[in-house]
């Protein structure tokens, strides 16, 4: 027996089959180039036939299904909202993957922060934790929070979005979009900053590290983001109390080498005690995160429903 697991970014999907021991295979990605509304949804539901036919000819049974998205999934209209897949406000996914897949076949439909952190805990490096924090820095930020054993949601599925929190003064304008701690320290926001101070030679978060050794404007970029960084660390330290927190995202990648930094500065600013116990880590699935997490998803949607 097997489940699927699907992972939708804001570029691509990536899928695999699962079992208790991991995944099984290597995953299959498919870029979205640019597909958009239902056109995304057909998409996933091609490499989920792909997926179920690859499971027949392995005589492999299918048990459940879950997917990672990049947004808001509304566990009780059953909807995802994707701000970054044009006309997904309140799209029926999970509707329409039940109904490829039949009633018997359990499918669950989760965001991809919390997925990130299921996933570490099941497979990566908060193996054993009941309270940690992964947070993605991408192209956005958000961040899974992981409590007493349980991911945190909030009252309509928002919690962690994180690339909101208030971390400069005064309010700006371009916080609007996306809120200040992703306006700042995004892999966005990382572009933006430094085409404010150099748009003659950088213009991208790549070009900021590419440049970091020589550029002056490159090196205050990354100075400014690791105090970011830092700052909401702290801030998810003393809030939360987690025993790790996890830096992941397309960013560490090339940041991952200033996690001393960044949790030095965490430490000026977070509840010393628990700053102490606190361990700051760099993910150990990159960017299979989200898809382990789904995997664990459907494996515990099967284990429910084989129980209950």
């Amino acid at each position: 027996m097997a489940v699927i697991a699907l992972d939708l970014g804001g570029t691509k999907l990536a899928g695999a089959l699962a079992s208790r021991r991991g995944l099984i295979g290597s995953a299959a990605a498919t870029q979205l180039e640019g597909r958009k509304g239902n056109e995304v949804g057909v998409l996933i539901e091609e490499q989920t036939t792909r997926l179920l036919a690859a499971a027949r000819q392995r005589k492999i049974k299918i048990t459940a299904l879950a997917i990672s998205v990049p947004g808001i999934s509304r566990r009780r209209q059953s909807t995802v909202w994707a701000p970054n897949i044009p006309g997904w406000e309140n799209y029926p996914l999970q509707r329409r993957l039940q109904k490829l897949l039949g009633q018997s076949i359990p499918v669950q439909v989760e965001s991809d922060r919390a997925c990130y952190i299921l996933g570490e805990c099941w497979r990566g490096v908060t193996r054993g934790c009941r309270n940690a924090i992964f947070l993605a820095v991408g192209t956005g930020i958000g961040a899974g929070i992981l409590i007493d054993g349980r991911v945190l949601r909030g009252a309509a599925d928002i919690a962690g979005a994180i690339g909101w929190m208030a971390l400069d003064r005064p309010y700006r304008p371009e916080y609007d979009a996306c809120g200040c701690f992703e306006y700042h320290a995004s892999g966005e926001g990382l572009g933006k900053v430094a085409r404010s101070l150099a748009p003659e030679r950088l213009n991208t978060a790549r070009d900021v590290f590419a440049a970091a050794n020589a550029d002056p404007a490159a090196r205050q970029v990354i100075e400014e983001a690791i105090q970011f960084w830092g700052m909401a660390v702290a801030n998810l330290t003393s809030l939360f109390n987690p025993e790790k927190i996890v830096l992941g995202g397309g960013i560490f990648g090339p940041a991952k080498k200033f996690l001393p930094r960044i949790y030095a500065a965490a430490a000026a600013w977070a509840q010393p005690i628990a700053i102490r116990q606190m361990k700051l880590c760099a993910s150990q699935l990159g960017g299979l995160a989200g898809l382990h997490g789904a995997a664990w998803l459907a494996l515990e949607a099967e284990r429910t429903k084989r129980d209950g």
